[in-house]
């Protein structure tokens, strides 16, 4: 039996940072807003948008929350990070904000002509994806959208 997803259902994603006012400063100069709510002096978080957050949590607060050893992401590579903007051009801004706060580029422009995306290093080592998708292709699906040259396999 599965569980069926709901509108209502929020998500947490929850990275370790070393410096929690820094990092929270960068994000903020990407359009991420403070929840205060969830906020405090060893976790920051973050407003991605409506039902999703990254909480920035302190190195020490993270150990505490993880039974795990923590990994370093400069060296390896737990996961990718992405998350969407409302236009190609807002791409590009949050591209240069994230360069502009210090994050170091990962890969230059991919475009699908119905998605684009820009991919960063945040200032902890984490990878970003920050894209765009035209929102028949969201609908549908991008291989509805995808034209013989491209690469139809593509997601984001």
């Amino acid at each position: 039996m599965s569980i069926p997803a709901h509108p209502g259902r929020m998500l947490f994603v929850n990275l370790p940072v070393a410096d929690l006012e820094r990092s929270t400063r960068f994000f903020t100069r990407l359009g991420f807003a403070v929840d205060p709510r969830f906020t405090d002096d060893a976790a920051a978080c973050m407003l991605v948008g409506e039902q999703a957050s990254i909480m920035l949590l302190s190195r020490e607060k993270f150990a505490e929350l993880s039974p795990l050893p923590m990994a370093d992401p400069t060296t390896q590579a737990l996961a990718l990070y992405c998350f969407s903007v409302s236009s190609r051009e807002e791409v590009d801004a949050v591209s240069a904000a994230a360069l502009a706060a210090g994050a170091v580029e990962a890969d230059s422009l991919e475009d699908y002509g119905f998605m684009c995306s820009r991919s960063f290093v945040d200032l902890d080592g984490h990878g970003w994806q920050v894209m765009w998708m035209d929102p028949a292709a969201a609908q549908s699906g991008p291989q509805a959208l995808a034209s013989p040259t491209q690469d139809a396999g593509a997601t984001a």
